[in-house]
């Protein structure tokens, strides 16, 4: 497999960062969590010490007794339930409840089974007898802060969602910028060259000399030239212009079939009529000129070779087929990626040129339909029809 660019990966010292991070974060979370449950303990117990007071002492007419008040009045926002020796409800506070409402209702006394397991009672004596015990849970202050470190570790997974999405289309457009500044250097190169083939040939055809191979020539080097105006425009917006389908695919086909292997067996349904769609004619043509030319690689240059063409009311299907070495099912979704291939000799770009040519420029699509180690592989294009 050749790769042009190193793929990200996770490095331990980041895992570590972040394990560090959130431990930290659980760590601060847990200790101000124990604080503020012990200071919600010390109101409860001053407000039972307050409740004992007032048992004890019928006169509160004195500053103590004002005292008390205040404190029974003033317990915040901690839900409370006090109940007698008998176990039944005696008051309850900081709890959405109407007093008018049977005390004894199941609702209240689950919610009473709910605080006995949030804290430990606390109990309410008079003359060293407990005559009442006081139940207490949670303020909504400690159940918020609970949740505050999942709710601060999505926050820190968003971010570095975003700013992942961030580099990655960042480093994306930075090799499709890198890819059309070589495909055009590469156009440039071969445009010199070409021009004199071109002047060659004419002299030859003035001459007269081997009519028959100066026209085979002539054909190349018009297909040369084509590729020359492919790469020329990689990274631009290509002009798609109507074109019949039907004549494209065939026109390619034959070229093909000239210069491949004869043991290649040539199988081909097309349609016996035209079928416009928006198309840049030069790009369609190379797209299925590389789907054929690796079916044929894939095959060793002897097997069998099936195209077909199938018209749908809106769309339109091409199928390439070869009975080839096939794609393992580990490297089918890797197939489309710059720079990925299993040849000794390839730079791995043809399958993804492919992909962005049907893609983004056709709005297209293009799939692996099936394939089978040792069978085959079959390639299926999709191309919307003119409405």
């Amino acid at each position: 497999m050749l790769t042009f660019f190193s793929q990200t990966k996770i490095k331990p010292w980041m895992l570590i960062c972040i394990f560090g991070i959130v431990a930290l974060i659980l760590w601060n979370t847990n200790i101000l969590f124990q604080i503020l449950k012990k200071e919600e303990r010390i109101k409860m117990e001053l407000w039972a010490t307050a409740q004992q007071e007032l048992i004890k002492n019928s006169d509160l007419s004195r500053d103590y007794g004002v005292l008390t008040f205040d404190v029974l009045q003033k317990i915040g926002k901690t839900p409370m339930i006090s109940v007698n020796v008998s176990g039944f409800i005696k008051d309850f506070k900081n709890i959405s409840w109407d007093w008018n409402q049977n005390p004894d209702s199941i609702k209240l006394y689950a919610l009473l089974n709910q605080l006995k397991q949030e804290n430990d009672p606390i109990p309410i004596q008079y003359k060293d007898i407990v005559n009442q015990t006081l139940y207490y849970g949670d303020s909504r202050l400690l159940k918020k802060l609970q949740y505050y470190p999942l709710t601060l570790l999505l926050i820190i997974a968003l971010f570095g969602g975003v700013l992942f999405f961030f580099f990655k289309t960042s480093k994306v457009s930075e090799q499709n910028r890198l890819w059309a500044g070589m495909a055009k250097e590469t156009a440039h190169q071969i445009g010199t060259p070409l021009s004199s083939l071109m002047g060659w040939i004419t002299l030859l055809k003035e001459q007269n000399i081997a009519p028959a191979s100066v026209d085979e020539m002539e054909k190349d080097v018009e297909r040369l030239s084509v590729i020359t105006e492919r790469f020329s425009k990689v990274g631009s917006l290509p002009e798609l212009q109507e074109n019949d389908l039907v004549k494209a695919t065939e026109d390619t086909l034959l070229y093909l079939m000239k210069r491949s292997s004869q043991l290649i067996e040539w199988n081909w349904k097309l349609p016996q009529k035209e079928i416009l769609i928006p198309m840049n004619l030069p790009l369609y043509s190379w797209t299925l000129e590389n789907l054929i030319k690796n079916g044929i690689d894939a095959m060793k240059g002897q097997g069998k070779l099936t195209l077909e063409l199938l018209e749908f009311e809106k769309k339109v299907l091409i199928r390439v087929s070869d009975s080839g070495s096939g794609i393992s099912s580990k490297n089918i979704k890797r197939i489309f990626s710059p720079g990925f291939t299993t040849k000794k000799r390839g730079w791995g770009l043809g399958l993804s040129l492919v992909r962005r040519i049907i893609i983004d420029y056709h709005q297209g699509s293009i799939e692996v339909l099936k394939t089978e180690l040792g069978k085959g592989t079959s390639f299926q294009i999709t191309l919307k029809k003119l409405t």
